[in-house]
């Protein structure tokens, strides 16, 4: 099937068209240079054909979850939407040069870099939570990186209000990165459907493959949906990470839901444990305050707020329908990951085979709000660097003893705002920290020995020349 020419790019008041950045079933996605501020963004226009009134009503929403939400750091930031002249809507959105949906598959991502990225989609998940908004479609291609090298989580096109997904009558899906309840028992999404998503996106940085995907054996959407439903992941296969991160990767894709973490935020904190634990600086876990849920609460009426439903809503029902995905459009999802997303969402879609026209179409529906950019062109796009600079080195580590503790001290040597410092006492590694001194109980007659370096970027520099003290008995 070859692939359709873009659509003509709509004249927008205040921004400049500067050249096409990819093309989906049911939107494109076109660079812009805004006038005023001057920035380059990036806009996501429905084509005119596809686009009725009941598209145009989910457009609108995610327009606005993603607008409440885009003020998180890790979320992909919308700056405005509306509807051009000749009657498309758009989005304008932060520009992205990259992602990591074609990275994890042709470089191996260092760990500190895979534990850090998740955390921080974690963060990201939880705040979604907490306004009651689920994702539903977390994988390697919807992370997508600022021009500052930050992960951002996009595409919420096919988000569902918590507690009302298995009233949709379809789904928008990514099969390799959906939990075994969500392909198998008619379960929409549920915040423990959604961990089971943040494991295996972490697991497919870390192992350049989604975590069923067989290297060269048959990962038909059929095969691949076996293998979610009788068996639990293998696995990274990477020697440098921990049988730690891989229990907790196991437990967060466990077949029962009640066996994973109980929901984003525990999922971070384990991963956090794992970075503590090999002396990485430690991601902040960002999540919504609760004085500005409570300033939200107070300011905004209630009925008012948005509700995110990724269909029509029918009523509850107390068995929803089965349904299966339609495999031509599962298989997309699977060749479809290798592809690099430039800002935007893809065209996984969701439908029973053997269901009637009115059901299919409502299935692409649901897809038109998720769209897959292929193409990154980043030409013209300058990134400014700076040369990286040394890891400093400690070299003035002090000890007081008073009684059975011993007090380490030392000069900050010039941190940045994410290093950290390790420190060894007696050849043993402590977590990471920010104080620049540390406390160690010891008894009489103990000989004890510190030595400082600082951590930079997943790595470590030269540790500082040891200090041993002897405890008087």
């Amino acid at each position: 099937m070859s692939r359709r020419l873009p659509s003509t790019p709509p004249n927008l008041p205040g921004f400049a068209f500067v050249r096409v950045l990819g093309s989906g079933g049911f939107a494109d996605v076109f660079l812009y240079e805004q006038n005023m501020p001057r920035r380059l963004v990036a806009v996501k226009v429905l084509l005119a054909e596809v686009v009725n009134d009941e598209l145009r009503q989910m457009f609108q929403a995610e327009a606005n979850v993603m607008a409440q939400l885009s003020s998180h750091p890790s979320i992909l930031t919308v700056y405005q939407a509306g509807v051009a002249a000749d009657g498309r809507p758009y989005l304008v959105m932060e520009f992205c040069p990259t992602g990591l949906g074609q990275r994890y598959r042709t470089t191996q991502i260092p760990l500190a870099e895979a534990l850090s990225t998740g955390v921080r989609m974690a963060s990201a998940v939880e705040t979604a939570h907490r306004h009651n908004v689920l994702h539903r479609d977390i994988k390697p291609s919807n992370i997508l990186t600022t021009a500052y090298g930050h992960p951002v989580l996009s595409d919420f096109g096919i988000a569902a209000t918590i507690g009302e997904v298995e009233t949709t009558d379809a789904i928008g899906m990514s099969i390799p990165w959906s939990a075994p309840e969500v392909l198998h028992d008619d379960i929409g999404g549920t915040v423990r459907s959604e961990v089971w998503s943040l494991g295996a996106t972490v697991y497919s940085l870390l192992a350049g493959r989604s975590p069923f995907e067989e290297p060269n054996g048959d990962n038909s959407p059929n095969q691949v949906m076996a293998r979610i439903r009788r068996a639990g992941p293998r696995p990274t296969g990477r020697s440098d990470v921990p049988a730690s991160l891989e229990e907790i990767l196991a437990r967060a894709m466990s077949k029962r839901p009640a066996d994973r973490q109980a929901g984003a935020l525990e999922f971070g904190r384990d991963l956090q444990s794992v970075e503590e634990e090999l002396g990485l600086p430690q991601t902040s876990l960002e999540v919504v305050t609760e004085e500005w849920e409570m300033a939200l609460a107070a300011d905004v009426d209630v009925d008012e707020r948005t509700r995110i439903v990724a269909g029509p809503i029918t009523g509850r029902r107390p068995v929803p329908r089965r349904r299966r995905p339609n495999d031509a459009m599962a298989a997309t999802t699977l060749r479809g990951d290798s592809r690099a997303s430039a800002t935007s969402t893809d065209a996984d879609g969701d439908a029973d085979p053997r269901s009637s026209r009115r059901s299919r179409r409502a299935a692409w529906t649901i897809a038109a709000a998720s769209v897959l950019l292929v193409g990154v062109v980043t030409t013209g796009i300058v990134v400014l660097t700076t040369a990286t600079a040394p890891i400093p080195v400690v070299t003035d580590v002090q000890a007081v003893v008073r009684g059975e503790t011993v007090t380490f001290t030392w000069n900050d040597p010039g941190l940045r705002p994410e290093d950290a410092y390790i420190v060894t006492i007696d050849d043993l590694a402590r977590p990471a920290q920010r104080d620049p001194r540390i406390q160690v109980a010891a008894s009489g007659g103990d000989h004890v020995c510190a030595s400082v370096s600082v951590a930079r970027d997943g790595k470590s520099g030269s540790p500082s020349e040891q200090r041993c003290v002897d405890v008087e008995p």
